[in-house]
């Protein structure tokens, strides 16, 4: 009976941990605009494109899922926003943009890192790229 007891208090002591844990809003934004920086220099070199910036509005997180990468905690984080790419003349507007971001937990539990994953082939396991959100 007691070792019954202990289990359900360390699953929920566990449940409760994760979720205080758990990522903010603002740090998915934060991961997002990181991951539309790194696409933006990639155009820009490219296609010789004039961003002058983007606008991140309407964030809404509908799935947070926790596993773990790298033997840390990891965050599968799914949603929708609003984005807009502000261009010397005009903006251009995205509505509901689905994203899928990757956060990771570092070890002593004070910063977080975006995680890209890149897929070297199609029967391989990814390679994960590290990012510091700031």
């Amino acid at each position: 009976m007691r070792l019954i007891v202990i289990l359900i208090l360390l699953g929920l002591l566990t449940a409760c941990t994760t979720t205080v844990l758990a990522p903010t809003s603002q740090l998915v934004e934060k991961a997002i605009a990181l991951q539309l920086e790194k696409t933006q220099q990639q155009l820009n070199q490219q296609l010789d494109l004039d961003f002058q910036g983007f606008k991140i509005n309407h964030l809404s997180i509908n799935q947070e899922k926790p596993l773990t990468i790298q033997n840390l905690l990891t965050y599968r984080v799914r949603g929708t926003y609003n984005l807009t790419f502000k261009l010397p003349k005009r903006q251009l507007t995205q509505p509901q943009k689905p994203f899928e971001v990757y956060l990771q937990l570092q070890q002593e539990g004070k910063t977080w890192r975006l995680l890209l994953p890149e897929k070297v082939r199609k029967d391989t396991e990814p390679v994960w790229h590290s990012y510091l959100i700031q």
